[in-house]
């Protein structure tokens, strides 16, 4: 089962749930802009996907260019960052129980079915 992290009212995250309702319906949506995104749930994706924290920020967020751009902070630090401001996370985000990667391009997504 695919967990997918959207947000629906971004573009990017639209095109990759589009994309991937062509290609399966074994997936789960996850509104994380809605319930929110824990600490844990973001160190796992970290996990499986081998990525830091920086490489799910959204720099192009007003929030990340006033208050966070330049700043050196630690992983933990980021993780609870972006648990506090969901809307800094890359976005559409796949999880399985063995991989997670961030849905840009959408044809990224071929790499998780």
């Amino acid at each position: 089962m695919i967990k997918i992290y959207h947000n629906p009212r971004c573009k990017k995250s639209c095109a990759g749930l589009a994309y991937l309702q062509e290609k399966t319906s074994n997936f789960t949506i996850i509104k994380y802009m809605e319930k929110g995104i824990t600490a844990d749930e973001i160190r796992d994706i970290l996990y499986k996907s081998g990525k830091r924290p920086i490489d799910l920020v959204r720099t192009q967020e007003e929030l990340y260019k006033k208050e966070l751009k330049n700043k050196n902070l630690s992983d933990e630090e980021w993780i609870d960052i972006l648990s506090k401001n969901p809307r800094l996370l890359q976005r559409p985000i796949l999880v399985t129980e063995e991989k997670a990667i961030i849905g840009q391009p959408v044809t990224e997504i071929d790499k998780i079915l």
